[in-house]
């Protein structure tokens, strides 16, 4: 098919890659501007970029597109079979999706109509979702709410973060739309209504997001950590200043985890760090780093501060 592609960071690339190996036709990526990031305020060039870069395909970065009359009548004279919609950013307007014949595709890293949003691979994990997998589906006017063309699964282990998940679905949803592509072109997809009743959002992460609550049990803050990786992350605050926690580790064996304490009170055993939380649960705190200090092991912190029994975290 004729494609116009539309992504921007790291998760979209694998897609392109895919629809390029597969013969099919690009006639346009559109990205999103070069930003400037980091402590340096450098200009970064979005990933998808580079990568068409590399490959010698024409680029347009249009800060706006809903109103842009100039990128409209680009793409009108382009006339694309299809428009393929891989984190790009922006919200597709009315008569972008009015255009190709086959329509706006989106791949989604979830199972539809499960965590439609910005965020559903972060909030999947954080959910403590033992699998989740991959959407190719028909973008409307909603939010995640189109015609579900194709699904794939994947298991998410427990230990896995968002940073793992995301390159695994990336690669699985790039396999999947050229499986999509294909299955349109010779008629053989059906798409299927999304059921709204079962639909849950995943919006897009805030600071807040990351800071942990006591009053949940170990397990819910340890999947709201691994979720959230690598921002928000997982904080707190220890007399006043902000505690970031880098590795955390639910604790729900021998003695410590048969006693009780007032939430969030600190306990220490030997050179190990422990708060209470939520149902008489406790969290391990592995690896921290305090405002205005270095990253290091709870055994390091503890060696360099004197913490008082019933001091407490947040």
């Amino acid at each position: 098919m004729r494609f116009v592609f539309c992504g921007t960071p790291s998760f979209a690339v694998p897609t392109l890659k895919a629809v390029l190996r597969a013969g099919h036709e690009p006639l346009l990526v559109v990205t999103q501007p070069d930003r400037r990031s980091g402590r340096g305020m450098q200009l970064v060039t979005p990933p998808v970029k580079e990568t068409a870069l590399a490959a010698g395909l024409p680029i347009v970065q249009p800060e706006k597109i809903k109103n842009n009359l100039e990128f409209r009548a680009q793409l009108e004279a382009l006339a694309p079979d299809v428009i393929l919609i891989v984190a790009y950013g922006r919200i597709i307007p009315k008569w972008m999706l009015d255009l190709p014949p086959f329509g706006n595709l989106n791949l989604h890293g979830s199972l539809l109509p499960k965590y439609r949003g910005a965020a559903p691979i972060q909030w999947a994990v954080a959910s403590g979702e033992p699998v989740t997998g991959v959407t190719t589906m028909r973008i409307d006017e909603g939010l995640d709410t189109g015609d579900i063309l194709m699904q794939r699964e994947m298991a998410v282990a427990p230990d896995h973060t968002s940073e793992d998940v995301f390159p695994l679905l990336a690669e699985m949803g790039a396999s999947l739309m050229v499986e999509t592509l294909d299955g349109l072109a010779a008629g053989s997809i059906r798409p299927v209504k999304q059921n709204d009743a079962l639909a849950t959002h995943a919006p897009i992460l805030t600071r807040d997001d990351g800071r942990m609550d006591f009053s949940q049990t170990a397990m819910t803050i340890y999947n709201r950590w691994r979720g959230f990786q690598p921002w928000p992350g997982a904080w707190t605050t220890l007399h006043g200043k902000k505690l970031i926690a880098h590795r955390l580790m639910p604790f729900e064996t021998g003695a410590l985890a048969e006693s009780s304490a007032n939430l969030a009170e600190i306990h220490i055993e030997q050179d190990r760090l422990f708060v209470a939380c939520g149902d008489r649960t406790w969290l391990e705190i592995v690896e921290l780093q305090l405002e205005g200090k270095r990253r290091m092991t709870a055994a390091e912190f503890l060696r360099g501060h004197a913490l008082k029994p019933g001091d407490r975290l947040g």
